[in-house]
This record gives structure tokens, C-alpha cells and sequence, in this order.
């Protein structure tokens, strides 16, 4: 299970005493496996402000998550590769999202405590806020190369009948430069090469004897060159069409074919150039998105820990991993039997599993103790 639940409870005479009653009451069943969740000595500041606290950090919380989400999926997108791959590169501070959020450790550099509260989740909102402009300019440029990559590959695969033909054909199959002649490239069906064979010379006046040959063929067709006098173009095209035969529209232009050959590799050299700091700039910019969310969820805590408990400070906050979707309801109950005492009004039995349309029930989620959910699967594979 890639979920956890962040929870805390007021210490009992000390914290240590509060971490033990959990462990004693989880144990038993192998509900859940449990970490103590580091949080400093933070500035509280006033009740005021932490209420007001309380609902900017609701919002910043589903703000970053999307962002880390957005850096994720563009990560699955760019390395066109499979879970597994992607899940290699997801990491934070260069370990595992388990292992980070597990043994989290609050970081006083990038986010010093000396800081008010609300400075620091300022601090925050700004960093991610750049990353998520950063990544609309870097995925809009990358997206535009790879588009335009595609269209040209696309030109270049495909049916006979629509694909480019610049890379089929060679000078010497045309008659150039020719006031009277002209080579025409026609696309006939395999069931129709023997027809073709004994029609071509009759389709129109004017069309040269033997002078087809066939230049390429692919699963269904084949592509054959004729050679005829100009005026005889109509003509011959329409009879064509009416024996299944498609004339494509060709001219043989050697610079033309040459920019587009010189366009693609410009293109894949571009895409190649870029891949690799991007998917270094997505590495690391999702270590620091998802860092940022982890620290979101402390200060999420801190506050609301506070704000119920009370003060002088003093609650032990907890990283249950559920072991098994199907005992979380026990879980569930195990930790309101444990603390209903601290609050009267919640009821803390939701049936996890039940999904109402319409009601988003993490809204509706109210227990005895402070919760939050981390959710480490941050990818939507199709």
C-alpha cells in the first residue's frame, strides 16, 4: 500500500507514553506498520492566525499535490516508458517516497523555523508556484518539437496512398526537364498489378510504351512510375481512378526533399539535446515539489494539533502505513476506541470503502484525532 494516514494525539504525561498505546493497540492485529513523525519546535504565533493558517495550508496542501502529480505524469509522458522506469526516477532527496516520507526529517535549510508559520508556507507557495510556471514553459517547448517530429515521421510511414515519397524515389526514375514528357507516380492495389501491366499504355493517348517500373511496394500496394506526354495528364488520371489506380500528386524537387530530410534531423537532434535536461530538470523539481507537500502536511498537523489540543505544545504525530486496504475499517476503529475520549461530537466510524457520487468524502472525514492522507501513487497509468 502506497497510503498513509498522518496523524497526531495530545501526549499523554509524555509523548513516548502516547506512541506506546498506539503501538500496543496496532500490534495486536497487524494493522498498520507505525513511524513517529518528526515535527520541530515551531513558532505558533497566534490563535488568530492559526485558524486563518488552517484554511490557506487546506488550499496550498491540494495545490502542490497537483503540481508534484503534473511533474510526475509529464515524467511518464517524456520517458514514454513503463511504471517501473518512471517509479526509478520519482524519488526524494534521492531515496524512495516510502523511505522519505518514513524517516522524514524536517529540512532547516530550506525552511528555517525561525519563521513564522506563515512565512514558511509563503516560502513554500512561492518555490512550487515556480516550478509550476517552469513546467508549463519547458513541457509547451518540448511538446511543440515532439509534435512537429511526429508529423514529419508520420509524412514519412503509412499507406502509399497518403505517405511522403521523397525518401522512395531517385532522380533516375523521372524524365526531367522535359517541355513535352512527364513522370507520373500511380499507386496500384497488389490484387491489380497484372491489370495494370496490360492497361497502362491504353489508359490515355499519348502515354510511352513500357516505361513503368515498380519503385516500392508496402503490405497493400505498390508504386509504379509512367512515363507520358503532358497534355495526355488528365486524361490518364481519370481513366486511372476509374481502374482503381490512384495517381499521386508528385513533382520531383530535389531541394524541397532535401530541407525536409534536413528538418528532421535538425528536429531529432533538438529532441535528443533536450531529453536529457529535461528529464533532469523534472528529477529534480519533483524532489523539491514532493519535499515541499511533506512539509505541508507537518505544518498541517502543527496547526491543527494546536489548535484542538490546546496549549503548551504537546502531541506526538504519527505515520501509520495501513498494511491491507481490507483492515482499514478495523484500523479505523482501533484508533477510535483509542481516542474518542478527546472529542465527544465525532462519531470517527466512516466506511472507508463507501463511495457516495458527488460527495468527496475527504471533505466530510472528521475523527477524535488530527488526520491527513499522504498518498505516495502520484501516477495515473493509463
Amino acid at each position: 500500500m502506497t497510503e498513509f494516514w498522518l496523524i497526531s494525539a495530545p501526549g499523554e504525561k509524555t509523548c513516548q507514553q502516547t506512541w506506546d498505546k498506539l503501538m500496543a493497540s496496532t500490534r495486536n492485529n497487524n494493522l498498520s506498520t507505525n513511524n513517529k513523525f518528526n515535527i520541530p519546535d515551531l513558532k505558533v504565533g497566534t490563535l488568530d492566525v492559526l485558524v486563518g493558517l488552517s484554511d490557506e495550508l487546506a488550499k496550498l496542501d491540494s495545490f502542490v499535490e497537483s503540481v508534484v502529480k503534473k511533474v510526475s505524469q509529464y515524467m511518464a509522458d517524456v520517458l514514454e516508458d513503463t511504471k517501473d522506469k518512471v517509479q526509478e526516477n520519482l524519488l526524494a532527496n534521492g531515496v524512495d517516497l516510502v523511505t522519505y516520507i518514513t524517516r522524514f526529517q524536517w529540512d532547516m535549510a530550506k525552511y528555517p523555523i525561525k519563521q513564522s508559520l506563515k512565512n514558511i508556507s509563503e516560502i513554500i507557495a512561492k518555490q512550487v508556484t515556480q516550478i509550476d510556471n517552469d513546467l508549463k514553459a519547458r513541457a509547451s517547448a518540448y511538446n511543440n518539437l515532439k509534435g512537429n517530429l511526429q508529423n514529419l515521421e508520420r509524412k514519412n510511414a503509412g499507406s502509399l496512398l497518403t505517405r511522403s515519397l521523397a525518401d522512395i524515389v531517385k532522380r533516375e526514375d523521372f524524365v526531367l526537364d522535359s517541355e513535352y514528357l512527364i513522370t507520373l507516380l500511380v499507386v496500384v492495389p497488389k490484387a491489380n498489378y497484372i491489370e495494370w501491366q496490360k492497361t497502362y499504355e491504353t489508359l490515355a493517348e499519348m502515354v510511352v510504351p513500357r516505361s513503368t517500373n515498380l519503385l516500392f511496394e508496402d503490405q497493400e500496394s505498390g508504386l509504379f512510375s509512367v512515363t507520358l506526354f503532358r497534355k495526355a495528364i488528365d486524361d490518364f488520371r481519370h481513366k486511372a481512378r476509374e481502374c482503381k489506380f490512384t495517381v499521386r500528386d508528385f513533382q520531383y524537387n530535389e531541394e524541397e526533399m532535401k530541407a525536409d530530410k534536413e528538418e528532421m534531423t535538425r528536429l531529432s537532434t533538438d529532441k535528443k539535446k533536450q531529453f536529457g535536461p529535461l528529464v533532469r530538470w523534472l528529477k529534480v523539481n519533483f524532489s523539491e515539489g514532493f519535499i515541499a507537500w511533506i512539509h505541508i502536511k507537518a505544518l498541517r498537523v502543527f496547526v491543527e494539533s494546536v489548535l484542538r489540543y490546546g496549549l503548551p505544545v504537546n502531541f506526538q504525530a504519527m505515520l501509520l502505513q495501513p498494511n491491507k486496504k481490507a483492515t482499514q475499517k478495523k484500523l479505523r476503529e482501533v484508533l477510535y476506541d483509542l481516542y474518542k475520549h478527546l472529542d465527544s461530537s465525532a462519531t470517527g466510524i466512516i466506511d472507508v470503502a463507501m463511495d457516495i457520487p458527488g460527495l468527496n468524502l475527504s471533505q466530510q472525514e472528521y475523527y477524535p484525532y488530527v488526520y491527513y492522507k499522504i498518498d505516495c501513487n502520484l501516477l495515473d497509468f493509463k
